[in-house]
């Protein structure tokens, strides 16, 4: 294993003070290093918290700051973040309007912040991302898993945020969300967890993970390597075949790296999933591609479609200041 390491126990802790020095105008360490908070919270605004294992940057903690997150829990590798990060979170940036949970649907996360809103005292909702059809349920969850979609999630939902819109108003427009998005991954490689020191499974060099989960759980079959083409046209067919009739109209097209590919592989696949998704019906009105949503240095890609209406459109060019995300501002 060749890492940029010190100690493997140590990696979460130095990684998180080079993230929030590195971005100090956005971001600060919350109490006791349990979380990363905006650096400015914004007084009568429900607060967005979202977390989940590390390994996935910059997916929670690139996301916090003006127009998306106010707080986000990073667990080790890999492993849930614990109830009292959580609530430790949700205190630290409630500002009198309430608080919503955005998390991914793993065992650990949803239990874990379910424990979370029990336990607090203020106004907590909790909108659970399940975007992924690859398979109907895996090694970390029960029922779809969330991956890449939720990033949208959290885009659209933290600029309504912004404009004010109240606890159930921003719980509602999270399920939405949800429901019109869809998302299919694909690995060439496998990746390493640090305290593991190996590789999470073995796959051939001719070889590729169709569905893969983002911590490398299995995806649909192991099959050899396919032209990028083929690749997109598979993960749309499933994409476009789950969302059935309402594929129409205007949609955001994400191709999210797992971290060990190159934008220029990302953006040949973009060129193919652009064509096949216009081959559909659907138009392309708003696009994203790069490392967004990772699984360490794994190789490989997951497409993203989430169905668009005028007001999601306007939420998501909305402005937004965030380590990972920055524009309108």
């Amino acid at each position: 294993m060749k890492k940029l390491i010190n100690a493997v126990d140590d990696i979460l802790n130095e990684s998180l003070a080079g993230f929030c020095e590195a971005h100090a105008d956005i971001v600060t360490i919350g109490e006791q290093g349990k979380f990363v908070r905006r650096a400015q919270l914004k007084a009568a605004k429900v607060a967005l918290v979202s977390g989940g294992g590390s390994g996935h940057e910059p997916l929670h903690a690139g996301f916090v700051g003006h127009g998306m997150l106010d707080a986000a829990c990073p667990g080790q590798v890999f492993t849930s973040p614990t109830p009292d990060q959580m609530l430790a979170a949700s205190i630290g940036v409630d500002t009198g309007a309430g608080v919503l949970f955005i998390v991914k649907n793993y065992e650990g996360d949803v239990m874990n912040f379910d424990m979370a809103r029990e336990m607090a005292e203020g106004k907590v909702q909790t909108v659970i991302t399940n975007d992924d059809v690859a398979v109907a349920s895996s090694t970390y969850s029960t029922g779809r898993r969330g991956v890449a979609g939720t990033l949208i999630v959290e885009k659209i939902v933290g600029a309504a945020a912004e404009q004010g819109r109240d606890l159930a108003a921003l719980k509602a427009l999270g399920d939405e969300v949800n429901g019109r998005t869809r998302s299919m991954g694909v690995a060439l490689t496998s990746c390493t967890v640090p305290a593991a020191g190996k590789p999470t499974f073995e796959i051939g060099a001719t070889e590729m993970e169709m569905g893969v989960g983002i911590h490398g759980e299995p995806g649909r079959r192991r099959v050899p390597l396919l032209a990028a083409d083929a690749i997109a046209e598979e993960m749309l067919g499933a994409i476009v075949s789950d969302l059935g009739a309402r594929a129409r109209g205007e949609a955001l097209l994400l191709v999210n790296g797992f971290g060990g590919t190159p934008l220029m592989e990302l953006y040949l696949m973009y060129h193919a999933a652009h064509r096949i998704v216009t081959g559909q019906g659907l138009s392309v009105a708003r696009s994203l591609v790069g490392n967004y949503v990772t699984s360490l240095e794994m190789a490989g890609c997951s497409i993203t479609l989430c169905l668009l209406n005028d007001e999601l459109k306007k939420l998501w060019d909305a402005p937004v200041h965030t380590a990972a995300l920055r524009w309108g501002m």
